[in-house]
């Protein structure tokens, strides 16, 4: 966290944001985002997965040049890692952050690359949460494409959130329901995950994820069988902020 910041502690601005954005749509709460004081400088993490095109491409509509930040676990799909140079280059981003978990630490705590069978939370916290808290250095706020319907906590969500390091959480589709997320994705002729045509809804490192069957919740695929329901990067105060 940008320790010289002059902004107020996120929670107190995060409430005034919500007071003054609540009934606007998903691009102005973004737009907004981008610009106002209160939010301060902001970067846009995005796992390039199902449904992240719908918000790379709202911020391809505003601003380009806005730092994207992917995570790279290394145990993604290859067709995850085709997918995000694809829509990239389609949407013209011009800052994407390929960030890669620290090469030391993965051979000390992840040499055979089996972490993810024994203690999946381990092997999160090295590939996904420790790998963010370092691009996120210098930033006042990071947005996300979560939303109410997925579940859990989120059914709560505001487009505004004060998140455990003191930053802004942004939520600009917050409160879009799964029809608007497709309408979206058909309207502006977006290309789709192809793993998502194979039957994987929600898509994230290979080992830990698998096809959902129908009538499942969207993200059973995810860590299936295991008490598990987050990569640790939605834990605030070490609590999973779904399920």
């Amino acid at each position: 966290m940008p320790l010289e910041s002059p902004l107020a502690p996120a929670a107190e601005r995060a409430a005034e944001l919500n007071a003054r954005y609540a009934h606007h749509g998903a691009v102005a709460v973004l737009r907004h985002a981008l610009t106002d004081p209160q939010v301060g400088t902001s970067a846009l993490v995005s796992s390039f997965g199902a449904e992240s095109v719908v918000l790379l491409h709202m911020l391809s509509r505003i601003d380009r040049s806005v730092p994207v930040v992917f995570l790279d676990t290394e145990m993604l799909f290859p067709e995850t890692l085709d997918y995000q140079r694809d829509v990239a280059a389609r949407l013209e981003l011009t800052d994407v952050r390929r960030v890669r978990p620290d090469r030391a630490q993965v051979l000390t705590r992840d040499s055979d690359g089996v972490l993810h069978r024994s203690d999946p939370d381990a092997c999160c916290t090295l590939r996904k949460t420790e790998p963010l808290e370092r691009a996120l250095k210098g930033f006042d706020a990071w947005i996300t494409g979560r939303k109410r319907f997925q579940g859990g906590a989120r059914t709560a969500m505001e487009f505004f959130e004060a998140d455990a390091d003191g930053r802004i959480k942004v939520n600009p589709l917050a409160h879009w329901d799964k029809a608007d997320v497709q309408d979206y994705m058909l309207n502006n002729r977006l290309p789709r995950h192809p793993l998502t045509r194979d039957g994987f809804a929600s898509i994230g490192c290979a080992p830990c994820t698998s096809r959902v069957k129908p009538g499942e919740d969207e993200r059973a695929g995810r860590w299936r069988g295991l008490d598990k329901v987050e990569c640790g990067i939605h834990f605030e105060n070490g609590r999973a902020v779904r399920g």
